[in-house]
C-alpha cells in the first residue's frame, strides 16, 4: 500500500482512529490533512509526529455545511487535489429513553445526526466534486460496529452509523462511474481516548471478554484496514462495510 503523493484529508484526526490513520498514510508517503474542532494543540502535535513533509492541521465544525465546503477548498488549494477522505469524526453521548428528558433527547439526536451522518455527508458531497474533477478518489467512511447491534444508550449513535453505512452504499454505486470508490470499517470497541472511560471502569472487563480475542482493537488496526480500503487494489471492495471487532459481533 504505496501513497506517495497522494493527498488524504482526515476528519476528527487529532486523535485515536484519526490519528493512527493520519500516522499510517503518513508512513506510506502521503501528505496529510488533519481536520479538528476545537483541539489545536493536539492536532499540531499530531501533524509535527507524522513522517515526511507538507503536512496540514485545518479547523472545521463538521456540523456546519460551510466549514466543510471551506476545508475541501482549503485542502485542495494547499495541495492541489484531494485523492483520499477519510470521514472518522464523530460523537457518543448517552441519550437513553428511559432517563432522558424530550429536550435533552432532542438535543442529543440534533446533535449527533449533524455530525456523524450529515457532517460526513457533507465531507463526501465536497470531497467527491473534487474528486469527480480530477479523474478518481476513494471515500473510507468509520462506521461502528453499534450500526448492527444497537446502541440501547446511546440510539442517535446507532442510527447515525446505521445511516452512514446506508450513504457509503448509495454512494459506492453513484460515484463508481467517476473512479471514485467508497467503503467504510466498522469497529467495535476500540482503546482510544473516546472509550477510555468504559475500559478503564466496571464494565471493561465484560467488553474486553466480548471478543474471543479477550481485547478490544487498536487504533492502528483500524488504521490498516483504512488504508486497505484506500489502496489502488482495493477498487473492487467498493461498497463494503468491513467488520473490525475481533468476532464480539458476527453477521450474515
Amino acid at each position: 500500500m504505496d501513497f506517495t503523493n497522494k493527498t488524504v484529508l482526515i476528519t476528527g484526526g487529532a486523535r485515536g482512529i484519526g490519528r493512527a490513520t493520519a500516522a499510517a498514510f503518513a508512513s506510506r508517503g502521503a501528505r496529510v490533512a488533519i481536520n479538528f474542532r476545537n483541539n489545536h494543540q493536539a492536532a499540531r502535535d499530531a501533524v509535527e509526529e507524522l513522517e515526511g513533509d507538507g503536512h496540514l492541521a485545518i479547523r472545521a465544525d463538521i456540523s456546519q455545511p460551510e466549514a466543510v465546503r471551506q476545508m475541501a477548498d482549503a485542502v485542495v488549494d494547499e495541495f492541489g487535489r484531494l485523492d483520499i477522505v477519510v470521514n472518522n469524526a464523530g460523537i457518543f453521548e448517552p441519550h437513553p429513553i428511559d432517563t432522558s428528558s424530550y429536550q435533552a433527547w432532542q438535543d442529543s439526536w440534533n446533535r449527533t445526526l449533524a455530525t456523524n451522518l450529515s457532517g460526513a455527508a457533507n465531507v463526501c458531497f465536497c470531497a467527491a466534486r473534487h474528486m469527480m474533477r480530477q479523474g478518481g478518489g476513494h471515500i473510507v467512511n468509520v462506521s461502528s460496529r453499534g450500526a448492527f447491534r444497537g446502541e440501547p444508550a446511546q440510539p442517535a449513535y446507532g442510527a447515525s452509523k446505521a445511516g452512514l453505512n446506508a450513504l457509503s452504499q448509495s454512494l459506492a454505486q453513484a460515484l463508481a462511474p467517476y473512479n471514485i470508490f467508497v467503503g467504510a470499517v466498522a469497529p467495535g470497541f476500540v482503546d482510544t481516548d473516546m472509550a477510555k472511560g468504559y475500559l478503564d471502569g466496571e464494565a471493561g472487563e465484560a467488553i474486553r471478554r466480548q471478543s474471543p480475542l479477550n481485547r478490544v482493537a487498536k487504533a492502528e488496526e483500524v488504521a490498516f484496514a483504512i488504508l486497505f480500503l484506500a489502496s489502488e487494489q482495493a477498487a473492487f471492495t467498493t461498497g463494503c462495510i468491513l467488520d473490525i471487532n475481533g468476532a464480539s459481533y458476527l453477521r450474515t
